[in-house]
């Protein structure tokens, strides 16, 4: 794979699973764990056959090192994924989530004492004003309560109340996702990077803990398989499980991609693929899916993103790579 295939491969892939799971989403609200474990699934047989070559490989970090770092993992997909149970949309869910940085930095401060420059408390200032804009305007506009694809006769109130418990998942999910980066870079430092194997085990390991959540499974694999086929196509299969194979594959292209390009490309280039995919994805599932976005989530998204370029230092770096380079005069 080349770095310009990895480009438009995290494009494509990236942005198609997140179509995939706005259509899960719609049609399931509670099919977040089912896609996670259909995710994981693939994820670790591919690794099983490919890293660990079918268990022959030993790892280079001890399985008791990954634990710690796949307990956090799985609890963060899993409240992430709950979010959505709890009348969580899609453009929140997406723009809550580019609040990590605010995470990072807290937890950078807290546990490794770290300092910042001016510019990167202001960036996060306002990122923090960005998702506050966007998730009070979006408690005015709280949708229903759906349980089972069907929308609850519930009070203004209730569903105001489990809108408040998806927010308050979200922020768990983020500083839990903050504390993992934190540990997994200790990790690395002692044993050195190896991304395909991190992968690989992260996905593997948390799979007999769905046995927690197996009623919950199965629940929404019935649900699954009792969808209506997708009209104008002669094919007898349950449109859910179409998205959920779609979702899964390019799920797998997507991460597959990113970690390509952080083994083969500069961190600027990085940082701007998914900075700009994670603006595009948020836009066309503005725009397809007609979700609600008033003219302050346009001024909280801008803050948001606008306060992310301002972290990364993207303009300094862009301005680096495109000045010409002083020659050395005898």
């Amino acid at each position: 794979m080349s770095v310009p295939v990895a480009i438009g491969s995290t494009f494509f892939g990236c942005m198609s699973n997140v179509v995939f799971l706005e259509l899960l989403v719609k049609q399931d609200p509670g099919i977040g764990n089912l896609i996670t474990f259909s995710q994981f699934l693939l994820i670790a047989i591919h690794g099983f056959i490919f890293t660990a070559k079918f268990g022959t490989k030993k790892p280079s970090i001890s399985i008791k090192g990954y634990l710690v770092l796949v307990v956090m993992f799985f609890v963060t997909n899993v409240l992430n994924n709950y979010a959505f149970d709890l009348n969580i949309a899609m453009p929140l869910h997406m723009i809550f989530r580019a609040g990590s940085l605010i995470a990072n930095m807290v937890m950078g401060i807290i546990i490794l004492k770290k300092r910042y420059s001016l510019d990167k408390y202001i960036s996060v200032i306002m990122i923090t004003i960005g998702i506050s804009v966007c998730t009070i305007v979006s408690s005015q506009d709280v949708k229903k309560t759906v349980i089972r694809g069907v929308e609850q006769n519930t009070s203004e109130f209730e569903d105001f109340f489990w809108w408040c418990l998806g927010i308050t998942c979200l922020t768990v999910a983020l500083f839990i996702s903050a504390r993992m980066g934190i540990y997994q870079e200790t990790l690395y430092k002692k044993h050195g990077k190896h991304p395909q194997e991190a992968l690989f085990y992260t996905h593997l390991l948390p799979l007999p803990w769905f046995l927690f959540l197996y009623s919950n499974l199965k629940e929404h694999t019935i649900m699954a398989f009792e969808s209506e086929p997708l009209p104008y196509i002669n094919l007898n299969v349950p449109s859910t499980v179409i998205y959920l194979i779609g979702n899964v594959i390019t799920q797998y292209l997507c991460i597959s991609s990113v970690y390509f390009l952080t083994t083969e490309c500069s961190s600027l280039t990085v940082t701007l693929v998914l900075t700009l995919r994670k603006f595009t994805s948020l836009l066309f599932s503005i725009i397809y899916f007609r979700n609600p976005f008033t003219l302050y989530h346009w001024i909280g998204t801008i803050l948001v993103f606008v306060g992310t370029i301002i972290f990364t230092e993207l303009l300094q770096k862009l301005s680096a790579l495109t000045s010409p380079k002083k020659t050395k005069t005898n």
